[in-house]
């Protein structure tokens, strides 16, 4: 796909319009921003593009809503996973490690799914084929750790610090696995466990279906593998009354769009084919991407772009002067 560039230039844009607001308290207000300025661009560009999956249903925030078609309505027709800010909390609250996210691929390519949460196991090239989320937490660790010639203990694991990832860390400290549990950001954490020099052997988290796509997107690219399975309100919250509600309108909604829940989805069919583009640009200094830098007349921002046609790694260093 020759949309490198345009797309490039949509997550810095939506970057660029949130940034201001770091340290609002106000999480919506920066979602809207980046909304406002990815539509914007993207409706500038020449493709016939449709949001396939999007953020912002689960917390009612602003959104890219999933079925919006973007575009001038012409050029290459492209299937799009977008998140514009990965990390709102992060940002309202001046916290590290946001970014402005967005994946292009063909039409037809990417899991069409409601925004509802995804649970999701990641690793790098030399562990491909081993992972199987019908096994348990502990089946995977024991089998990744046999693939990377590693011992448990010198294995690494990556997740949320959430709740609903308490049991998977007990499970995961008790055979002597390092664990590394991050307030946010589950795209970061994938990218990084697939990149060449990577801080962490593999990636299990709970977290959002849009991120999970987003995330596939780039593990695809980078030559890893994934697997997701998408979780209903009460299995990722707790079950109450309330929860029940939601989880059967997401189990309706699922239906509707031909997705299931608890099915055991593979990277090909998360991500298919190979002529896929990821774009994350920092908003907040992270571990991925440099955040939003001032400098003289201006500021500086940092992408990274990833192509899958030819597996490339691309990090841009932008100066936006005014």
């Amino acid at each position: 796909m020759s949309l490198a560039w345009p797309l490039f230039r949509i997550t810095e844009q939506a970057a660029l319009a949130a940034w201001p607001q770091t340290g609002c308290s106000d999480k919506n207000r920066i979602d809207g921003l980046a909304v406002t300025a990815m539509r914007q661009a993207l409706n500038d560009i020449a493709i016939r593009g449709r949001i396939v999956i999007g953020e912002g249903e689960i917390d009612h925030a602003p959104m890219l809503w999933i079925g919006e078609e973007v575009g001038n309505g012409e050029g290459p027709e492209v299937d799009i996973a977008v998140d514009p800010i990965e990390g709102t909390r992060m940002v309202a609250m001046g916290q590290s490690n946001a970014l402005a996210v967005m994946a292009f691929a063909p039409q037809g390519s990417l899991l069409h799914a409601p925004d509802m949460y995804m649970k999701k196991l990641v690793v790098n090239r030399q562990a491909k084929g081993v992972i199987n989320l019908a096994l348990s937490l502990t089946d995977n660790l024991r089998n990744v750790a046999r693939a990377l010639n590693k011992p448990l203990e010198d294995l690494r694991m990556v997740t949320l610090d959430k709740p609903r990832l308490k049991p998977a860390i007990t499970q995961a400290t008790q055979l002597g696995v390092k664990v590394f549990a991050l307030p946010d950001g589950d795209v970061a954490a994938s990218v990084l466990t697939c990149l060449q020099d990577n801080p962490y052997d593999l990636m299990y988290t709970i977290g959002g279906a849009p991120e999970g796509v987003i995330s596939a997107c780039a593990v695809k690219a980078l030559g890893g593998d994934m697997q997701a399975e998408l979780l209903d309100f009460c299995e990722a919250k707790g079950d109450n009354a309330d929860n029940r509600l939601v989880a059967q309108q997401e189990r309706q909604r699922c239906e509707e769009m031909g997705v299931a829940v608890n099915r055991v989805y593979s990277l090909d069919e998360l991500a298919a084919g190979n002529d896929i583009l990821f774009s994350a640009t920092g908003v907040t200094g992270g571990d991925l991407v440099n955040g939003i830098q001032r400098v003289a007349n201006g500021v500086r921002t940092q992408t990274l772009l990833i192509g899958s046609a030819d597996r490339t790694c691309n990090i841009i260093d932008s100066l936006h002067s005014w």
